[in-house]
């Protein structure tokens, strides 16, 4: 059972290894919304994303014996980032599966921050098998992307840091891909701002968070075709239930909603966002009358984009 005072330690331990990265605004941004938009810039995080929060809170949880043979996980993009770089800062060994379709630029800053890479097929199955054997010949720890206790409390910081800067949000947007981010932000907004409600966002090409919200059981895709590529991954039976108790709606956004809130993002706060992190605010503007003169946080996810891959 979490509590405020429990989630404020969350807060202080993991904040000399994370960034406070700012909450930022613009009028016209505002005029654009109709509403008071106030953006936590998860963009400036440690490693380029919220995900950095979740692998070290999961990290220090683990006891000393589950640190000195190390973490393991499957990831293609920003958690296999972020658990490299939280393990090495907490002297611990990351070893992370990524599949072959992972960009070259993806698996080079996951080595870069001391990650050491196994390729593996680009099918679910051969990622966790892979990590699997990892657990079975190191003994080392599996850490979810998403699907996690420590993870999902560790990504709910980021929103307890826009309420306190923030105060009396009306409401508050997230993506929604694995759920992590969302069930965290839920899950703290429930404790220090109950009268602020949840949203998230997610691409009309891979909906099944928003399908599995709507028939109370997880949703899969078959096929998941969308610019928002952090954002193809599943809910999980950790956080699922949290958001179904706390999270208010899900909006469904098309790729054309996608990019125009990612190009506002870029040319009018002057910030370089990833295309995932855009689909929060997506939501909000297609369904701005509804927040008419509200105050809305929308939580900017991160900013690792391929700049020899832009979408524009």
């Amino acid at each position: 059972m979490m509590t405020k005072e429990s989630y404020q330690s969350i807060c202080e331990k993991i904040s000399p290894y994370i960034h406070r990265t700012p909450v930022m605004t613009s009028q016209l941004i505002n005029d654009i919304a109709g509403c008071e938009v106030f953006f936590k810039c998860e963009n400036f995080q440690k490693m380029g994303a919220f995900k950095m929060r979740g692998a070290t809170n999961a990290i220090l949880n683990l006891s000393e014996e589950q640190r000195s043979k190390g973490v393991v996980t499957h990831s293609s993009g920003n958690f296999a980032q972020a658990i490299s770089l939280a393990a090495r800062s907490l002297g611990v060994t990351a070893y992370i599966v990524m599949p072959s379709s992972a960009p070259q630029v993806k698996i080079d800053a996951v080595k870069g921050y001391g990650g050491i890479v196994s390729i593996c097929p680009p099918i679910l199955k051969d990622r966790e098998k892979s990590a699997q054997a990892i657990q079975e010949e190191k003994g080392a720890t599996f850490l979810h992307p998403s699907n996690d206790d420590d993870v999902i409390r560790g990504q709910g910081t980021a929103a307890i840091e826009l309420f306190e800067e923030a105060p009396k949000l009306d409401a508050v947007f997230t993506p929604v891909g694995g759920g992590g981010l969302l069930g965290g932000t839920a899950l703290a907004a429930s404790l220090f701002a109950p009268n602020c409600k949840v949203f998230a966002g997610e691409p009309e090409e891979a909906d099944d968070a928003y399908r599995s919200f709507k028939s109370g059981n997880i949703e899969t895709n078959d096929t998941a075709n969308t610019i928002a590529d952090g954002l193809k991954t599943q809910l999980g039976d950790r956080n699922f239930p949290i958001i179904q108790k706390h999270v208010n709606d899900i909006f469904l956004v098309s790729e054309d909603d996608i990019l125009e809130a990612l190009k506002l993002i870029w040319t009018r706060m002057k910030i370089v966002v990833e295309p995932s992190s855009a689909v929060a605010f997506a939501a909000l503007l297609k369904n701005k009358s509804a927040f008419n003169n509200q105050k809305v946080g929308v939580i900017i996810s991160g900013g690792n984009i391929d700049l020899n891959n832009l979408p524009f």
